[in-house]
């Protein structure tokens, strides 16, 4: 059997129970350390999702090819003025329809599935956009 834990006598006179370094140390550098872990990771940059712009115009897309990352955002905009669009993605993996776009009219397409999409037009067949998505 050990023998009981004698309180010991501080600088002001009054006794304390002797503590082991051992058992208050370690928890502490781990939360330092975590500590240290949090306000580094908090002064990293957050990578900003980007927008892109295609317009469409004389029954084509412009630009014809987009190469973006996933989360990134194409805004379709109808720059023709007198012809309607209808921006559309018919995958398996990802759909999307703006629905009719008179002149002037944007769409916004969150790209979050990473692939290569096809966006067409529902009125005029020839027009294609491509889009990679890494």
């Amino acid at each position: 059997m050990m023998p009981p834990v004698q309180p010991k006598m501080t600088q002001a006179g009054t006794r304390r129970a002797g503590v082991r370094r051992s058992h208050w140390v370690l928890p502490l550098v781990v939360l330092a350390g975590f500590a240290a872990f949090l306000v580094v990771r908090s002064h990293q940059p957050i990578p900003l999702r980007e927008s892109f712009q295609v317009s469409q115009r004389g029954r084509e897309f412009r630009p014809e090819l987009l190469n973006i990352r996933r989360g990134d955002v194409v805004q379709i905009v109808n720059d023709d003025g007198d012809l309607s669009h209808h921006a559309y993605v018919a995958s398996e993996r990802f759909k999307f329809d703006s629905g009719d776009q008179e002149p002037g009219g944007r769409a916004d397409i969150a790209f979050t599935v990473a692939g290569t999409f096809n966006v067409l037009c529902g009125i005029h067949p020839k027009m294609r956009l491509v889009v990679n998505v890494r």
